[in-house]
């Protein structure tokens, strides 16, 4: 199954929103249209966390904020070994967090080639 991550333009004001919001942030209004947030991103900050919650096989998992071109900052896990600020990276979607009965999927942000 091919998951997609979404931005929220708002229809008035054209202001782009994610996660989704009920009312724009800017004018108020209530009314969205989907846009898909997909290509490349420009990494801003990142932080590694090593005391992950029970569950996780890994030693640490990267977390950034990213800016893609139309300039919507998302966050998102990074797939990547060596991480520098300012590095371009593809956007990603798969699953973040095994859940019983149901996977959560989010960002998860690749080295761009």
């Amino acid at each position: 199954m091919a998951e997609q991550m979404y931005a929220y333009k708002c229809t008035r004001c054209g202001r782009l929103h994610h996660p989704a919001y009920l009312v724009c942030r800017q004018c108020g209004n209530r009314e969205f249209e989907t846009v898909p947030l997909e290509g490349a991103a420009t990494l801003l900050t990142y932080t590694r966390v090593y005391n992950l919650p029970e569950g996780y096989m890994k030693p640490w998992l990267a977390f950034g904020i990213v800016e893609f071109p139309n300039g919507l900052r998302v966050t998102g896990q990074i797939d990547s070994e060596d991480i520098t600020m300012g590095m371009k990276l593809k956007a990603t979607v798969g699953v973040v967090k095994e859940g019983v009965n149901q996977d959560y999927y989010g960002f998860i942000f690749k080295e761009a080639e």
